[in-house]
């Protein structure tokens, strides 16, 4: 039964930062129409940048963190405005293969930068054990909980509660409304790429902390895509829904499972077997709008 609890907790931290990650990937999505390929290469990014400001120039992990959001900032603002802009009004596609070419810039610089080599920064994270009874839960995985919850709420609270947030669900309803009351859709834009940047440089972060930082950290974009088709690709609550169901269920699969597997690495494939399951029985997820048109 322990070994179960254990599981399930870290499944539901992963769970979390690949509902975080998720969640970059929906509020692009409602208000473009279209998938950010490169949200994975955002995780990758904010991996290494972990690892530079805790390990290479020693700050603490609040410093880490402010430090790492101001850059992911910079990023996302430079991204939309001299890649996305240039798009507005252009066919879907368009903007598809353009975060295409932007993941590979941006595993280009990676390389460039870092080496593309395995970093860790295991020891440098303050130690916050969790106990609950006979289960111990690790530093790194208490602190991606805690760390992971709070900025899901922000979120949250930042889309339903402020006029930024209401300028969004607006722009994702009616461009054209949102347009004729003067409201800038080129600065929601902006504003949707720099936290989908954000949620994905502390989620990179976060993961590096347990797992290490090298360039296929980017495959987490895969499982966010499969969080997203499962909780409905328009829904925020779907996201975090979906990313706690599969980051649990990949755990709790890996951890039985595995064992007995000639190849083992379950949790690798599980998300896929998520995303072919769902797209077969129910392809517009748990919380997604179900939509009937006419050909």
């Amino acid at each position: 039964m322990t070994f179960l609890l254990q599981l399930v907790i870290s499944g539901f931290a992963n769970g979390m930062v690949y509902a975080l990650v998720a969640i970059g990937l929906v509020i692009i999505l409602k208000c473009s129409e279209a998938f950010n390929i490169a949200q994975g290469h955002f995780v990758m990014i904010g991996g290494y940048l972990g690892y530079t400001y805790l390990v290479e120039f020693g700050f603490p992990i609040w410093a880490s963190l402010l430090l790492a959001i101001a850059t992911a900032v910079i990023m996302g603002l430079v991204i939309e405005r001299l890649t996305l802009r240039p798009l507005v009004g252009q066919p879907i596609l368009a903007v598809i293969m353009m975060t295409i070419a932007l993941s590979v810039v941006l595993e280009g610089l990676a390389t460039l930068i870092w080496g593309g080599e395995y970093k860790s920064y295991h020891g440098v994270l303050p130690a916050v054990t969790l106990q609950l009874g006979e289960l111990s839960v690790p530093s790194e995985t208490t602190i991606m909980i805690i760390v992971s919850i709070i900025a899901v709420a922000v979120l949250m609270l930042l889309y339903r509660y402020t006029k930024s947030g209401l300028a969004m669900r607006a722009t994702a309803d009616d461009i054209q409304v949102v347009q004729s009351v003067g409201i800038r859709v080129t600065t929601v834009y902006a504003l949707s790429w720099v936290i989908a940047s954000v949620v994905g440089v502390i989620g990179g972060i976060l993961l590096g902390g347990i797992s290490g930082v090298m360039v296929s950290l980017s495959a987490v974009g895969i499982k966010a895509f499969a969080v997203v088709l499962l909780g409905g690709a328009n829904s925020l609550k779907g996201a975090i829904v979906a990313g706690i169901i599969l980051g649990v269920l990949e755990n709790v699969s890996a951890g039985y499972l595995d064992p007995y597997l000639p190849a083992g690495n379950l949790a690798t494939v599980f998300p896929f077997v998520v995303m072919l399951f769902v797209l077969v029985v129910r392809p517009y997820g748990l919380f997604g709008q179900v939509r009937i048109e006419r050909i």
